[in-house]
Formats: C-alpha cells, structure tokens, sequence
C-alpha cells in the first residue's frame, strides 16, 4: 500500500474566507461539494487543504485525509490492529472508497481511494 496524498481537513462555517485567505497563499479552488471545497496548490497539486462545514455522510468531522492505492489493504491493517474505525469503509457518491479511524492522539483520519 502507498500513500499518494495527505491533506489536512479544517472545519469551518468560514469557506469563502479560507478559499480568500488560502489563495493569497497560492492555493486555488480544486473541488467545492457545497459542504467541503479542497484548494490545492497549481504547482504541486497533491499540496491541498480542505474546508469543511461538516461531513456529508459520517459522524464526525475528520481531521485529516489520506490518500492510499489500496483501500482495503488500509482498512484491513487498521482493523487488525484494534484501531477505533469510527466510520465504515463505504463507497461515496462522490466516488471514493472511505473508511475513517481514530489514531493513538484522538484524532480522526479519513483514509480513502478514488474508485
């Protein structure tokens, strides 16, 4: 399994002023679902951020995402080793493959695969 993306995801009310504020970083608009907008930079486009008001489909907003070529491989490994996995791996009508996990910190790690 390889990672080919990490992002961190933030949670906000505020997407049009970090879309605003990222793009004087760089950043540009690269997906907007209405409830989460990821900007990324056009030179390095796996160098993203993600704004969201809150998940669509899962309990808890997560705090990072991270890209893998084998979901299920990820899954399979989390699960083994008694990780909290806070939400199902599920497809989304958005076309990933997702499951979310809680890391030793406490914090909520959406681990997904573009289908």
């Amino acid at each position: 399994m390889a990672v080919r993306r990490v992002m961190p995801v933030i949670q906000s009310e505020a997407a049009q002023e970090s879309r605003e504020f990222y793009g004087l970083l760089g950043f540009e608009e690269v997906m907007n679902l209405g409830w989460i907008t990821t900007l990324a930079s056009p030179s390095h486009p796996a160098a993203q951020v993600s704004v969201m008001t809150r998940d669509k489909t899962a309990p808890v907003t997560p705090d990072m995402s991270v890209e893998v070529d084998d979901v299920e491989a990820a899954y399979a490994a989390v699960r083994d080793s008694g990780a909290e996995i806070v939400h199902p791996l599920q497809d989304e009508e958005w076309g990933v493959r997702r499951f979310f996990v809680r890391d030793p910190n406490g914090r909520v790690i959406n681990v997904l695969s573009h289908r």
